[in-house]
């Protein structure tokens, strides 16, 4: 199962618009089931999550843990995407300090 697997430091007051930008799986090729987990490691963290047209997760605050995601029990977001759709995981910090974003992606042809 292809995998993406990003540590990321989001910067104080700021906003990291695509996590998974310029991997090889932000664009599907086919149509794919994709599951992803999204850890933070202090509060203040708030993520959008889309797959083409569909809205996975609306901006939420990101489950706090000092390591990545536990597969397959943190892997929360899950659709089903179509070829050519983009994977969109923005981020944003709300706090003073930068933060470690920490994701996973899991895709599986359908």
């Amino acid at each position: 199962m292809p995998a993406i697997q990003i540590e990321t430091t989001v910067a104080a007051n700021a906003t990291n618009s695509n996590l998974v930008s310029g991997s090889a799986f932000e664009f599907a090729r086919v149509r794919q089931l994709v599951s992803i987990g999204l850890t933070a490691a202090a509060t203040g963290c708030f993520a959008t999550i889309t797959s083409g047209a569909d809205v996975i997760l609306e901006e939420s605050a990101v489950y706090i843990k000092t390591q990545f995601p536990i597969i397959p029990d943190e892997m929360f977001y899950n659709d089903v995407m179509e070829a050519g759709d983009r994977l969109v995981i923005r981020v944003r910090n709300t706090t003073g300090a930068g933060i470690v974003a920490r994701t996973i992606v899991l895709t599986n042809q359908v």
